[in-house]
């Protein structure tokens, strides 16, 4: 009979891994208190018009990659491929619109797409996310950025680069988009078959097709910094400032337009060379116009996403990854059917008293229980047979230096020697 395999493009996160994950989601939920937000959760699927009005029917993420089923009542339901809707729509729902303001969000969750699966990429991904609603000013911008480059900083990324550029408004979207479409429509033979279905209907997408041939047709197209409104030209401007007063580095590209409908405005990147091809870690920038597009009311917003497997790679290219303890406090060896018993209830009792402990439940020997108890990591070993319970004293030893002490079969004194 064949094994049952995981499916394509999804991960297992073992335990010699799920250390670093949670090092790194401690960190995350530190860093976002410090900046003042709160965490939110959401539905692992949601109606699939939501993705439809709030990403945008052009978008790849839509168009090709979410997965789409028909429920029982015949509505149509999408498994999670992004944050940023779910939240809108959470906020609308829940009345969070109608609180204090500014609204500082943030997620850790997991997410879906049909992507072709690839170092850095996989169908089922994780990412820390980040929504600040209620403030249309260039400072907002600032401190979601703030936020995720003291992210950075905190794990001690060093090879990390800031690219930020603005797409415009409203109002100075379609002058720009005129000249996206007249630049383009010379060169709408060469364009792949995707980029010409876009061209008529939202010419920025063909900005962000990873095609070489339309890539390259891109790389001499009008820049979005060329149609900027005073409004945004002025926003911008700020936003550098805040940057350069912060101690901030950053490269202005105007080649990064983000791959979703809603954004507008700021957006930016933060990339890491050392990760091949897929070297965006972070991605975000301001989607002012989304609540009001799923039915809300009309609310500035601003946030980033950013991949965690991502994150994990660029801090393993880096060595960065922290010696983080797994092991038990301590393991008791019991030898006999009475010391069984007697380890059995110590090893109860001390973790009730806070104490990571472990024994032995599969009648091994005593040979074959230090291997464990070395492979496990614990951090001492206490040895206990016949003569040990009647004596009421055993040696406990300290597996990293191998010193051995003696030490009651006591609660108390057993508590005093491991944490010592």
């Amino acid at each position: 009979m064949n094994r049952i395999q995981k499916p394509k493009g999804t991960l297992d996160i073992l335990p010699a891994d799920i250390g670093l994950w949670q090092y790194i989601e401690n960190t995350v939920r530190d860093i976002a208190k410090t900046h003042g937000f709160s965490e939110i959760r959401m539905p692992t699927f949601e109606a699939t018009e939501l993705f439809c009005r709030g990403v945008g029917d052009t978008t790849d993420v839509v168009g090709k990659e979410m997965y789409t089923f028909i429920d029982k009542d015949g509505s149509s339901l999408s498994l999670r491929p992004e944050g940023t809707a779910g939240v809108a729509r959470s906020v609308i729902e829940n009345g969070l619109y109608a609180g204090a303001m500014p609204l500082k969000l943030f997620y850790l969750s997991n997410f879906f797409r049909r992507e072709k699966p690839q170092a850095g990429r996989s169908r089922e991904f994780w990412q820390f996310g980040t929504e600040l609603y209620g403030s249309s000013l260039p400072e907002a911008d600032a401190q979601v950025i703030l936020l995720a480059h003291g992210l950075f900083k905190k794990l001690g990324l060093t090879k990390v680069t800031l690219r930020i550029n603005s797409i415009g408004c409203p109002e100075c979207r379609p002058s720009y988009r005129k000249a996206l479409l007249d630049y383009f429509s010379q060169y709408e033979s060469q364009l792949c078959d995707t980029c010409r279905e876009r061209l008529q209907k939202n010419p920025l997408r063909v900005l962000d097709c990873k095609s070489p041939i339309c890539s390259g047709i891109a790389k001499d197209a009008p820049k979005t910094l060329e149609h900027l409104c005073d409004g945004c030209e002025s926003h911008f401007e700020k936003l550098k400032s805040l940057l350069d007063e912060c101690g901030i580095e950053y490269v202005v590209d105007p080649s990064i337009v983000r791959g979703l409908d809603y954004y507008t405005g700021t957006v930016f990147e933060f990339t890491v060379d050392s990760i091949g091809a897929q070297s965006t870690v972070c991605g975000g920038g301001r989607y002012d116009g989304l609540l009001q597009s799923i039915g809300g009311p009309e609310m500035p917003a601003v946030g980033f996403g950013m991949g965690i497997t991502r994150l994990i790679q660029a801090m393993k290219d880096e060595n960065l990854v922290p010696e983080i303890d797994s092991g038990c406090d301590i393991y008791i060896a019991p030898l006999g059917e009475n010391a069984s018993k007697k380890a059995f209830v110590l090893a109860q009792k001390l973790r009730e008293s806070g104490v990571s402990a472990e024994t032995d439940i599969c009648s091994r020997s005593l040979k074959a229980q230090m291997k464990y108890a070395d492979k496990a990591g614990a951090k001492f070993v206490l040895v206990i047979g016949d003569n040990e319970i009647d004596e009421g004293v055993s040696e406990l030893r300290n597996m990293k230096s191998g010193e051995r002490v003696k030490v009651e079969l006591s609660i108390e004194d057993i508590i005093n020697k491991v944490k010592a």
